[in-house]
């Protein structure tokens, strides 16, 4: 899977709060409304998201990992566990020649 560069993603995201902000100052403006919709619908394509709240979510996600943990979360993979793998036990042998 392909990833947008982190510097995109963050432009995008700030570009879409900003909006978010207008709008929800003048939710009547329908020039606000549309240019806010707009950033929303960029960030959905951008992060690959049908919602723009999932996006910016996504977005925020994205851009506090790196990219390995942030598509293992997408996939829906379990982390893997930091514990050290230990070897398996040796073999024990009889002190007692065998016949």
């Amino acid at each position: 899977m392909l990833l947008p560069a982190k510097a995109e993603v963050a432009r995008q995201l700030r570009r879409y709060r900003a909006w978010e902000r207008v709008m929800l100052a003048s939710p009547r403006d329908r020039t606000v409304r549309a240019a806010f919709e707009d950033s929303g619908y960029t960030l959905c394509v951008l992060m690959g998201k049908r919602c723009a709240r999932e996006a910016a979510d996504a977005a925020e996600r994205y851009l506090r990992t790196n990219p390995v943990t942030y598509l293992r979360e997408q996939d829906g993979r379990p982390q893997p566990s930091r514990r050290a793998r230990r070897a398996p036990p040796p073999e024990r042998r009889s002190a007692a020649p065998s016949p």
